[in-house]
């Protein structure tokens, strides 16, 4: 960059907006539908800033909204390509606002947006990849895949935890006996899409579409409550397909469900070109979740929803769904990990999570860059990293096997015992889907109380996901109701750890391995399951051996196909 600013992301886009009484709701705060437009546009300009070619949103993430925003008070948000994959990119977006007065600055959010690159007519173009330079950036787009995994599976978690899962979906408590029919809170409204609502494509600017969602969903909102509602989340946004210019814009929204301090109001888009077409395009969808605030700033008690029969039902038990997953999200994103229990409870909603966390946690730990390296015994290197309050190990290691292989073999903990002094046994308890695994491990290390210790830990595994990638394979411990403490055994727990295994050359693969601990645990690392003690060189020549020996097993690969 000019002026010896140093190295600037060539896909980041800046954009500050001064909120002025236009943009405002009746409280003057700014109207998160012009937020939205406004973020929709910066993250737009930045995937077109990486593509080279006009770009269309395809979904925006989850949005949490941690504060409101006044007249008078700047906007400021930044957005840059995290990873682009064929024909689609990932966009991070950060939104803060700025007080003039103070100087001070406080978030508001942060995004993630899914862009498509459109090629000439309707074909979609192959995007060149991304060479990340910071640490931030490389942490980005190693975990870009791994949300991207997410996304696509949210749809089957929903229907997973409503066919396995019996949900409550009564009132939290009867502090509210007022009642009133979904129906009620029913909402239409018809836009027609004008030039000023167009893109520079012609297309109808998808900032524009939430910004007439977030309007609907905020009236079916106050109709329930005959309060001014606030938003808190916006549960992402899904563009099915696109309309243009002269398009009608029918916006459907309805409240689905309420608990005792918020609410959940879908919204539906479909899209049609004269009055009378019966046939009708789906165009975006979301849920948002809104709550009445006091006075005090503080969520009032709403009404209970009586649902529609048949279909208001169903979105009714998807409310009630929809609301366990974004608690135990937040639970598992939030945790602190250097209390105690570092466990978290699995369960069928929060999986899809708990792997997510699981991979992110690891993959967030190799992208730092300021690994120190602290002893080399032929070729076996012990790096050390101390940052705030933890103490991380990495050790690695280059071997002749295909990464392959050795990702089949190390994933398996129930071969640990083979090479790794450490483990006694390891039984598979779960086999929660192809790539996620639930293994009961008796160590033979042996705790202050004098007895040997047992871990429950997830496994989560992942192949490349790109050229360069690495296999992936993440080690957590999470709390099983099959799998209590038992008295006989001191239970451990893992924070973070695994393997990161890449295909250097056709012959050579680099196998390093990662563990993470906060202060109170640097003793267990040392000596315990990890495989972390003062004889690390003997465990990882051990682990040589092994994979050397097994290199050519074809039937590992095909019992982990």
């Amino acid at each position: 960059m000019e002026g010896g600013q140093g190295y600037r992301n060539p896909t980041e886009v800046q954009m500050s907006q001064l909120v002025l009484p236009c943009h405002t709701n009746h409280r003057g705060e700014l109207s998160i539908g012009q937020l939205l437009k406004w973020i929709d546009t910066t993250a737009c300009l930045s995937a077109e800033r990486h593509a080279g070619c006009p770009c269309v949103t395809a979904s925006v993430d989850d949005i949490y909204f941690e504060h409101t925003i006044s007249v008078g008070q700047v906007v400021n948000i930044k957005a840059k390509v995290n990873r682009a994959f064929n024909s689609s990119m990932e966009v991070g977006i950060q939104v803060c606002y700025e007080d003039l007065s103070s100087g001070k600055q406080w978030n508001v959010c942060k995004a993630y947006a899914t862009f498509v690159a459109q090629g000439k007519g309707t074909c979609k173009m192959k995007l060149k990849p991304l060479a990340p330079q910071t640490e931030e950036e490389k942490m980005e787009h190693s975990i870009a895949a791994e949300r991207r995994r997410m996304r696509l599976a949210h749809t089957d978690t929903l229907k997973d935890l409503l066919t396995s899962s019996p949900l409550q979906t009564e009132r939290e408590n009867g502090e509210c006996n007022t009642v009133v029919p979904a129906g009620k809170t029913r909402v239409e409204s018809v836009e027609l899409v004008l030039p000023p609502h167009a893109n520079h494509q012609g297309n109808t600017f998808g900032g524009q579409i939430m910004a007439w969602m977030e309007i609907v969903a905020t009236i079916a909102a106050s109709r329930l409550c005959h309060a001014h509602p606030t938003l808190k989340t916006i549960e992402m946004f899904h563009f099915r397909g696109p309309s243009q210019v002269g398009d009608r814009l029918l916006l459907k929204s309805i409240v689905n469900n309420a608990f005792k301090n918020s609410m959940e109001v879908g919204v539906c888009v479909e899209a049609y070109r004269q009055e009378m077409e019966v046939s009708r395009r789906h165009i975006n969808s979301a849920f948002m979740t809104f709550v009445v605030l006091d006075q005090e700033g503080q969520p009032i008690t709403l009404p209970m929803v009586k649902p529609e029969a048949g279909d208001g039902e169903r979105r009714h038990r998807e409310a009630s769904a929809r609301k366990k997953i974004r608690l135990d999200r937040k639970y598992i994103i939030s945790c602190e990990q250097t209390k105690v229990p570092l466990s978290v409870p699995w369960d069928q909603s929060n999986k899809v999570y708990l792997s997510y966390n699981n991979v992110s946690a690891l993959k967030t730990l190799v992208a730092k860059t300021n690994w120190v390296l602290a002893t080399e015994i032929e070729k076996v290197r012990m790096y050390t990293l101390e940052e705030d309050k933890y103490l991380s190990f990495r050790i690695e290691m280059t071997l002749c096997i295909d990464a392959k292989q050795a990702f089949f073999l190390l994933s398996d903990l129930r071969q640990r015992h083979e090479w790794d002094s450490h483990y006694a046994s390891a039984k598979l308890v779960q086999q929660v889907d192809a790539d996620d695994m639930i293994y009961h491990v008796l160590s033979q290390t042996v705790s202050q109380e004098k007895k040997p210790q047992d871990f429950v830990i997830l496994a989560s595994r992942r192949k490349p996901c790109d050229e360069g990638d690495p296999y992936v394979v993440a080690f957590r411990s999470v709390s099983l109701p099959t799998h209590p403490p038992n008295p006989q055994y001191t239970r451990g727990e893992t924070m973070c750890s695994g393997f990161c295994i890449w295909q250097e050359t056709a012959e050579i693969t680099k196998v390093s391995y990662y563990n993470q601990a906060a202060p109170g645990y640097l003793a267990y690392v040392t000596t315990n399951i990890a495989g972390l003690s003062s004889d690390f060189y003997v465990t990882f020549k051990a682990c040589e051996r092994f994979l050397q020996k097994n290199k050519d097993d074809v039937t590992v690969g095909l019992q982990n196909l």
